[in-house]
């Protein structure tokens, strides 16, 4: 049971955010921009640098990008970058602005909707639409959310000839032009991917050596699979994709979904225009669950620490929903507007950081092992090869008190499969590919990564790393380590369990290739109890 193993001593404590293990994605915006900015958003804790592709151009993001990528190389930091699809999106219309600049709309009036989307509303009769099959789509009695759900309205008929609805204005409130609109429970005809993401992927995010790609609004498997292609086709199929689930199709297909993707956003933001919201915290764990069963890294986001936008505190029912995030399984907690406009982006992710902490301390880690490995038999079967390897791994570290995992992969396959199993201890992975550096130190559950100059003799990368552990006075001699290899490593999809010596340099390890023994910038990597 989550929560056993705190007392007031743990209360009372400071919490030591090294030795974190859920991962932080910050979104950049004109606050924390600069180099300046980038370099505190790393030292605070940020994993993944999110560009949102709804904002902004090519030649903009270009230029952060360069400065964040320069910034990451002076601190030897393996910072992974996620582009952000803008999606395909249903808008409200344009005002006849020599007439109104405001639409005000009083609760109980009726509201015509027009698919004719080169009208300009005059008054507060009627609004354009930008979706074709508004009329089609909707039925009588069911609801249309504008503007994030400041205004709600509810169909009262259809006018298919002429591409119209009648609405009831439910509240009274004031929208300006070109409002973000939903329409729950309605399965929208268009494209997952529009002209622009597909521009964005291809003449940004593959051109420029991206890490992630997260698409908006995927709806079906086919979706995944079409983005799949779209990357192979154009030299990025090393990028992996990270599916948002954002309205209800997308739920009712996610284990086809799940099946598909290399990771899963849980955003919250339009799922909650588009399911009740005293729905989405279920949606949330159903999501979380089935993909810590699958292994895929899960992300929750929006509106975590919102209130940080404007204020340099959170609120208490904010931390809580950063914490209960973790202990549904999360493996990355995510911030918006937090981290891209506020003056207070430092101390947000600061925040993020220590309430991922005591969320993560707060577990029994024997309990939570035991509940994934049987929950992952009990509905896949047997455990593969690799799981296997993984598992016992996680299993020594609980019953021999082993201080580290150290995994040695090319493809960061088998260090996902540790991560999967969620170990009290860091993981460090070292690899000769800075993509999956990147990208394990951007979602790996727990993961830190090292780049190296090869994964040839396995027996000199051992040596170097016990010679890092000892010259950083990280460990101290004797402590347990735990040596695992993929498939491409000299000892293949193996566990060695070993104790800490002085070891030897080779120079082996790649510079700036991560930070885990910067001497003055020491990881905690203490386990749990």
């Amino acid at each position: 049971m989550d929560g056993e193993n705190i007392g007031l001593d743990l209360v009372k404590e400071e919490i030591n955010t090294l030795h974190r293990q859920t991962k932080i994605i910050c979104t950049i915006g004109p606050a924390s921009w600069d180099e300046e900015g980038l370099a505190i958003l790393m030292d605070a804790g940020m994993n993944v640098a999110r560009f949102n592709f709804s904002h902004g151009d090519h030649a903009t993001h270009q230029m952060v990008l360069e400065r964040l990528r320069k910034v990451a190389e002076a601190k030897s930091r393996n910072i992974a970058v996620l582009l952000d699809t803008k999606g395909p999106e249903i808008r409200s219309g344009f005002f006849d602005t020599s007439v109104m600049t405001k639409l005000n709309l009083v609760k109980g009036q009726e509201l015509i909707m027009t698919s004719d989307y080169d009208y300009k509303a005059v008054d507060a009769t009627k609004l354009a639409c930008s979706y074709n099959n508004l009329a089609t789509d909707v039925q009588p009695g069911q609801q249309i959310l504008l503007a994030d759900g400041s205004l709600v309205l509810t169909v009262l008929s259809c006018d298919v000839p002429n591409k119209e609805i009648t609405t009831r204005v439910e509240n009274n409130t004031s929208i300006g032009e070109r409002k973000n609109m939903n329409l729950p429970g309605v399965k929208v005809n268009l494209p997952t991917f529009t002209e622009k993401d597909v521009d964005d992927v291809v003449n940004f995010g593959i051109r420029h050596g991206v890490d992630f790609i997260a698409a908006s609004f995927v709806r079906t498997g086919n979706d995944v699979r079409n983005l799949r292609k779209l990357l192979a086709d154009n030299g990025g199929s090393q990028i992996k994709i990270i599916c948002k689930i954002e309205n209800q199709e997308g739920l009712e297909n996610y284990d086809d979904i799940l099946e598909e993707t290399d990771a899963i956003m849980v955003a919250r933001g339009d799922l909650g225009m588009e399911i009740p919201s005293s729905k989405v915290f279920l949606a949330q764990k159903f999501m979380i669950r089935k993909a810590n069963i699958a292994g895929k890294p899960v992300i929750t986001a929006t509106q975590m620490l919102e209130s940080m936008i404007t204020n340099p505190r959170p609120t208490r029912a904010e931390c809580s929903d950063v914490a209960n995030a973790v202990f549904d399984g999360t493996d990355a907690v995510m911030l918006s507007g937090e981290s891209a406009n506020s003056p207070y982006f430092e101390q947000a992710v600061t925040m993020m950081s220590r309430t991922v902490t005591n969320g993560e301390i707060a577990r029994n880690y024997n309990v939570l092992y035991q509940a994934i490995r049987n929950s992952i038999v009990a509905e896949k079967g047997p455990l593969s090869k690799g799981e296997s390897v993984a598992s016992s791994a996680v299993a020594a570290v609980l019953d021999i008190g082993a201080k580290l995992i150290i995994v040695l992969s090319d493809t960061g396959k088998l260090a996902g499969y540790v991560s999967k199993f969620r170990p009290a201890v860091a993981t460090l992975m070292l690899t000769p590919d800075v993509s999956i550096a990147r990208q394990a130190h951007g979602l790996t559950y727990g993961c830190h990564s090292i780049l190296v100059d090869s994964l040839e003799n396995a027996e000199e990368l051992i040596e170097e790393t016990m010679f890092e552990l000892s010259q950083s006075k990280m460990l101290k001699q004797g402590d347990k380590i735990i040596f695992m290899a993929g498939r491409a490593a000299s000892f293949k999809e193996r566990m060695m369990i070993t104790t800490l010596n002085e070891g030897k340099s080779h120079g082996r390890f790649v510079k700036t290739g991560g930070m885990f023994f910067n001497r003055g910038h020491i990881l905690g990597i203490q386990g749990k109890k």
